[in-house]
């Protein structure tokens, strides 16, 4: 999908020009602050980037005076485990879903019945094939991330045109689409500064850093000369990191990653990471909830149809405010 790239500091588009475009309970209808209950369904809950979502959604839905349901399979990233948890809570009736769709199209059915049963649904990181009814889509520019991570590898390795290096892509999922907008965001990056470089091979690890780890050491192997990683998102991150201690070959690989876990920022000034893409998970979700008490109260919100958040690239280079700004914080 192609992103409007409206920036967080610039939010004010409607998104919804009518009622009847969502479905959802007029402003004249609309149940008590203490009667409002909010869903919010991500994708594995143990990834640090969604613990920090979850601080987020529940200071905003404190300061909103609103009830947060929080839900996610606990470990695995997959479309099989969302859908089950998904109709468990729509069971329960809530008033809106905020859904972080680990595929697409396999959770569109989950979206279209949201809908139907009344409920008001956001899409936060990730989003479903149709967003016509989507009260509204907010995540990171992910394109963006995908550029800055090549232009962060080809400065480590001392990109030179004329010269060939091979670079290796890991990824959570191949249906994602936060994963496939930063690989394309990379690929795009590469192909049209860097022609030098290949892409040699790519793999998934469904959001398991064992897996991400396990999936290194196999390019290692099959790659000896390899000059480059890009970890698409902080568990690929945390698994290279291992990966790469474990085999002793900390800079000799460049490393960039994904997202700004605590462990995996204390790594960039051991030199282990080049650089780490930051997201603001925690924005996403307090815009995400702040959006749909707003509808529910008045029928209309002030947030954009699509919200795309900027990045930061956090290297060496980064102030220790900007590490303590943008680094992922937990409860």
């Amino acid at each position: 999908m192609k992103t409007s790239k409206t920036v967080f500091a610039g939010i004010g588009v409607l998104a919804a020009a009518s009622l009847a475009l969502t479905g959802c309970t007029a402003a004249a209808e609309a149940p008590a602050e203490d009667e409002i209950t909010i869903a919010f369904v991500m994708g594995a809950e143990s990834d640090p980037f969604f613990q920090a979502m979850k601080v987020g959604a529940e200071e905003e839905a404190a300061a909103q005076g609103v009830t947060l349901v929080w839900q996610g399979d606990p470990k695995n990233y997959s479309a099989e485990t969302q859908i089950p948890i998904v109709d468990a809570v729509l069971a329960e009736q809530p008033t809106a879903l905020v859904l972080i769709p680990t595929d697409p199209t396999a959770l569109q059915p989950s979206v279209d019945k949201a809908l139907a049963a009344g409920v008001i649904v956001a899409n936060v990181d990730t989003h479903v094939d149709d967003l016509s009814k989507v009260l509204t889509f907010i995540t990171g520019d992910n394109g963006d991330g995908g550029a800055k991570a090549a232009d962060a590898i080809a400065e480590q390795i001392g990109y030179t045109d004329g010269e060939s290096y091979e670079v290796v892509v890991g990824l959570t999922s191949p249906t994602a689409t936060t994963n496939v907008g930063r690989l394309d965001g990379f690929t795009a990056q590469v192909e049209s500064k860097y022609p030098g470089i290949s892409i040699v091979d790519v793999a998934y690890s469904e959001s398991d850093p064992e897996k991400a780890a396990t999936n290194v050491s196999n390019w290692l192997t099959k790659f000896p000369g390899l000059d480059g990683i890009f970890a698409i998102d902080g568990t690929n991150a945390s698994g290279a990191a291992a990966a790469l201690e474990s085999k002793g070959l900390v800079g000799s690989v460049a490393l960039v990653g994904y997202d700004a876990y605590p462990d995996n920022v204390a790594k960039i000034k051991s030199g282990i990471f080049t650089a780490l893409i930051a997201q603001d998970p925690a924005a996403e979700a307090r815009l995400a909830i702040k959006s749909i008490v707003e509808y529910i109260k008045t029928g209309k919100t002030s947030t954009a149809a699509e919200v795309v958040i900027p990045n930061v690239t956090l290297s060496g280079s980064t102030s220790d405010a900007d590490f303590e700004k943008y680094t992922y914080v937990a409860n």
